[in-house]
């Protein structure tokens, strides 16, 4: 017995002519707004707002970027903008100490540890050491 196989599945169906439902609703609501717009407002007013108003409506309809719904470039752009963000870099000015290797080489820099840099690295050495011996003495018991 031979099964037939859905093809396609990420395509979404046309229902109304060439548009796709969330396409036609997107169309329609910009419309729809427009014309609130229009009856209440002053006609030169009236086009300052549905200028931008028309434009999104079609951006969501029809604009892809990366190949991808403008919706969702609009969310990432939302979540970036209020999402914490974590700096993690910031450049420091510091003077360039150099030494010489030999007479004719170049000078070559050579970074220097601070005390607090030095305490870091050691305690995260030792933290690693003790929890692979803790790990390694409950596989011995077990």
């Amino acid at each position: 017995m031979r099964f037939q196989v859905p093809q396609f599945i990420e395509v979404e169906d046309k229902i109304f002519g060439p548009l796709t439902v969330k396409q036609f609703i997107y169309l329609a609501g910009g419309a729809g707004l427009c014309f609130i717009i229009y009856t209440y407002l002053p006609f030169y007013l009236a086009i300052l707002a549905i200028i931008p108003v028309a434009t999104l409506a079609v951006a969501l309809a029809l604009y892809k970027v990366n190949n991808r719904a403008f919706i969702f470039v609009i969310e990432a752009a939302f979540k970036y903008l209020l999402a914490n963000k974590l700096y993690i870099w910031k450049k420091t000015d510091r003077k360039i100490e150099t030494r010489k290797i030999e007479k004719e080489a170049p000078a070559v820099y050579v970074p220097r540890l601070s005390d607090s840099k030095l305490k870091d690295l050691t305690w995260s050495l030792d933290i690693n050491d003790s929890a692979s011996l803790g790990a390694s003495e409950t596989m011995r018991k077990g």
